[in-house]
């Protein structure tokens, strides 16, 4: 339709034109003396109009001419350009495909070409390091700070993880902690910062970075979980040789963040500095939640307390876990320190039918001493021998 409005247009255009021409009478005067030149002014309009767009056109010949030489060099740029950032996607690309010597080499030239100089030598840098030179990854780290500023962060990023993989984690900490300074904490920069803690024995740090990355969701549970799980058993083996400090360490750990593995390295540090009342009281509480047939054991182990009371809450524990062999091993020990001989003997009995193990036979072996019964413990002696060489 609009195609159709625009040729009406022009054709009533051109009837205008041909019938004002039609109609006008007017002439034009030329006089230069001794000459005199008259002609129409329709003419002389045709012929103005074709002397302006023959001058016209010399003038854009000849502007073109004269600008030749400027375009071929634009030309030329435009194609070292074009060619310098093939060369530039042909780094990232041997880069990716593990082929560091020529993306070194693709990197080197796309950087001397000036394409995109702070990306290039963070590539070059990349490169140089898989390919374990130290001293050109250095080189291409410095020209990548000082070529681009934008680059700084990106820099400070590949700087913090090629730390990390050196095993240099004091020096990822600082460039992490310039770029925080920079551009404040994101999600990357955190599990880098989460990594080089561990590797530097900052067990606090990774507590309170890995709470922070399960907040923002940024790793997986189980991961969250397994983290937090190393940071408390060094922290716990830490303070091993300090009670108090340990016993504080301990009332700090979260409900949620105590699980078996927490709680049977922090009961064996609490009973192996004697502090069995605190492993009692620890032990319990873990075992009313969830059940944990290593932490009976410990549990059975201790020597201070109330026999009585522990023997009758491991009574309670045997109900609702009768198949448990450590707890029937843990009530056999306790009734043999009560001098309960016919209940010690059975319990004992009833774990090794449960399940057959070394220490069973040494308690049975024990208790057959003390009751004078030679033939017996050495039946259990020879038996808790024969699994030890197994």
């Amino acid at each position: 339709m609009k195609g159709l409005f625009w040729i009406l247009g022009l054709f009533a255009l051109a009837v205008a034109v041909a019938l004002g021409a039609r109609m006008n009478d007017g002439y034009v005067l030329l006089a230069l003396p001794p000459y005199r030149a008259e002609i129409s002014l329709n003419l002389f309009i045709v012929l103005l109009s074709a002397g302006f767009a023959v001058f016209y056109v010399v003038l854009r010949g000849v502007a073109l001419t004269l600008g030749l030489p400027g375009r071929v060099r634009d030309y030329r740029v435009r194609r070292q350009q074009e060619k310098a950032g093939l060369i530039f996607q042909d780094a990232v690309r041997l880069l990716f495909e593990g082929r560091f010597g020529q993306a070194l080499k693709k990197a080197t030239e796309a950087h001397a070409a000036g394409i995109a100089p702070g990306l290039s030598a963070l590539i070059a840098a990349r490169a140089a390091q898989r390919m374990r030179e130290s001293l050109k990854q250095q080189g291409w780290m410095e020209r990548a700070k000082l070529d681009d500023p934008r680059t700084e962060a990106a820099t400070l990023m590949l700087e913090a993880e090629m730390m990390n993989e050196a095993r240099r984690f004091d020096d990822a900490l600082v460039a992490l902690e310039r770029l925080q300074q920079k551009q404040g904490r994101h999600i990357a920069a955190l599990r880098l910062e989460l990594r080089a803690r561990q590797g530097a024995g900052d067990w606090n740090g990774v507590l309170k970075l890995s709470r922070q990355l399960a907040k923002r969701d940024a790793l997986p549970p189980e991961v969250i979980g397994e983290v937090k799980t190393q940071a408390h058993l060094a922290n716990i083996e830490r303070a091993s040789s300090d009670l108090g400090l340990l016993g504080a360490y301990l009332r700090g750990v979260p409900e949620e963040e105590r699980g078996r593995r927490v709680v049977l390295a922090a009961a064996r540090a609490l009973a192996a500095m004697g502090a069995e009342n605190e492993a009692q009281k620890l032990i319990e509480a873990a075992l009313d939640v969830t059940w944990h047939s290593e932490l009976v054991v410990i549990y059975g182990r201790l020597n201070e307390g109330e026999l009585t009371a522990r023997i009758a809450r491991c009574e309670t524990w045997l109900r609702q876990h009768p198949d448990d062999a450590g707890l029937l091993v843990a009530l056999g020990r306790m009734c043999f320190s009560q001098r309960l001989w016919g209940k010690a003997q059975s319990y004992l009995e009833a774990a090794l039918a449960v399940e057959e193990s070394q220490e069973a036979h040494l308690e049975l072996a024990r208790l057959f001493d003390q009751l004078e019964r030679t033939d017996q413990a050495n039946v259990h002696y020879r038996a808790s021998a024969r699994l030890d060489r197994r």
